[in-house]
């Protein structure tokens, strides 16, 4: 059973920076693309896909709320993956899921909260 386990939020002054990692584990695929969910404050707020990365050749997509402020990049020796956070804003308070994607099945993490403070 693949598991996903989210680190890094907290709580960062607008203008500040984290630096979000997923590790996975369990009968991870050959194949798997990987990437990050947030869901803002309040109840059933829809999941928004906010960057992902391909397994094979490091495409990756962002939306476009955070290009140019966001990396996402992955190590596959470690199954990990990196979301750095660079120039947050308020608007991007939200719990941060990881999810990993075998052309099957979507697996979700529990979630790590960032909180930016005005």
């Amino acid at each position: 059973q693949v598991q996903l386990v989210e680190s890094g939020g907290g709580l960062v002054q607008s203008g500040g920076s984290l630096r979000l990692s997923c590790e996975a584990s369990g009968g991870l695929p050959v194949q798997y693309d990987m990437g990050w969910y947030r869901q803002a404050p309040g109840r059933q707020r829809p999941l928004d896909l906010i960057a992902r990365i391909a397994w094979n050749d490091d495409t990756s997509y962002y939306i476009d709320s955070v290009k140019g402020r966001f990396t996402v990049s992955r190590d596959n020796a470690n199954n990990k993956i990196v979301l750095q956070m660079n120039s947050l804003e308020p608007e991007d308070t939200a719990t941060y899921i990881c999810y990993l994607y075998n052309y099957q099945r979507n697996y979700l993490g529990q979630g790590t909260q960032v909180t930016v403070s005005s």
